[in-house]
């Protein structure tokens, strides 16, 4: 199988690495995307369209598209532009869109008025560790932050490794833009979602109503919301179980 991986806010490509290699030793191959204004990319102006489009300019039939935390909302955007060429999607700690609603609205709308279970990240301490500039570009600007946020099982020298590679995140027009993924939805396809047990950046209210609306029986890691650093092997191992999962239920558009 090939696994094609899309990264979330403030990363590139270059987060897959280790998670690439977990998986070409099990026999497969991975291939990271960079997303524009990240990575290589990272002076292109960032929209829903065009990191749509960068998705699916490397998307070959019979791909596993594997989404992490924001890169699932851009994941999913593709695979509604090219649903015959997706094998299966995998949502990794990740965002799903709503239809008919922005991204803003997708990460915020609850089920109930009180997800008082599990891990609910305070989002308003996370903000304390970002920096914007005129243009309205949001940088993790402290290493300690990053680390809380999303390496806390890391070692130091791999967090930091990290933070120097974080790149700024520009929401484009994700917080304007209504969203629309109909032949997602009526395609039906081959999905799963990995909740990360310790993960204090995708709060655990955000990850069961993903879960749900996707219709799908939560896989689980013991991990921050990176195990594509932390626990690349066990992350690499359950994406191949993730790709012979069936769901449970329908998806959920709305």
């Amino acid at each position: 199988m090939r696994f094609l991986f899309v990264h979330g806010g403030f990363h590139a490509a270059w987060c897959w690495d280790k998670t690439i290699a977990a998986v070409s030793e099990l026999g497969h191959v991975g291939i990271a995307v960079d997303l524009p204004g990240h990575g290589a990319l990272v002076d292109q102006e960032s929209t829903l369209a065009n990191r749509r489009d960068a998705i699916l300019a490397v998307l070959q039939p019979g791909d596993v598209l594997v989404g992490h935390s924001g890169g699932g909302f851009d994941a999913t955007l593709a695979a509604d532009a090219a649903p015959d060429l997706v094998r299966h999607i995998v949502y990794l700690a990740a965002a799903l869109p709503r239809e008919g609603r922005t991204y803003p609205e997708a990460m915020a709308m609850r089920d109930d008025a009180d997800p008082a279970n599990g891990f609910d990240a305070d989002v308003g301490e996370m903000l304390g560790y970002l920096s914007f500039d005129e243009d309205g570009a949001m940088t993790f600007a402290d290493f300690d932050g990053a680390w809380k946020y999303f390496y806390h099982d890391c070692d130091e020298q791999t967090a930091r490794w990290a933070f120097d590679r974080l790149g700024p995140e520009r929401f484009g027009d994700t917080t304007v833009t209504p969203v629309s993924v109909p032949r997602f939805w009526e395609a039906d396809l081959p999905r799963s979602f990995i909740v990360c047990e310790q993960d204090r950046s995708m709060p655990r209210w955000l990850a069961d109503t993903v879960a749900r609306r996707l219709g799908v029986a939560q896989l689980t890691i013991d991990s921050s919301h990176s195990p594509f650093l932390s626990r690349p092997r066990e992350l690499a191992e359950l994406l191949v179980h993730a790709t012979t999962t069936e769901p449970i239920g329908p998806l959920v558009p709305y």
